[in-house]
């Protein structure tokens, strides 16, 4: 039963007990039952508004969904853990094998430049050794 429904019948059951409409009790009852009226249509018409708000909230995320879609390309964030689009988002990852596991592990140039960086599998800290053979670094030596 809705907020309208109850309070009109609330309205059927003070009519039903016949009050003298002389009396100040029954002009007190009539005032409530007006005021719960009222109530009650403001309640429905803001669920009517949470509705319609809803609706469209439920539109905006799915147009920001595409949107993202478009934007990113599938692409994730850092955070997510995954690894996919890791090179184009990310820049170029390194695979380097680890002296101590020997296992295959990735490192982000970063962590390259950095000089050390730790191994995933086996917590082993790796040290790179970095020497840039590229024209601008060639001329920062000089």
């Amino acid at each position: 039963m809705t907020v309208t429904e109850k309070a009109a019948y609330l309205r059927g059951l003070a009519s039903g007990l016949e009050l003298d409409e002389a009396k100040p009790e029954t002009k007190i009852i009539n005032e409530l039952l007006n005021v719960i009226d009222d109530l009650a249509l403001s309640v429905a018409d803001l669920e009517d508004e949470l509705a319609l708000v809803t609706e469209q909230l439920d539109a905006v995320d799915e147009d920001l969904d595409a949107l993202e879609e478009f934007v990113y390309e599938g692409e994730c964030c850092e955070d997510c853990g995954c690894d996919y689009g890791d090179e184009d988002y990310y820049g170029e990852l390194y695979e380097v094998e680890c002296p101590s596991c020997h296992e295959l592990v990735e490192f982000d140039e970063e962590s390259i430049l950095d000089g050390s960086a730790e191994c995933p599998n086996c917590g082993e800290m790796l040290e790179f050794d970095f020497e840039c053979d590229c024209d601008d670094c060639a001329d920062e030596e000089e």
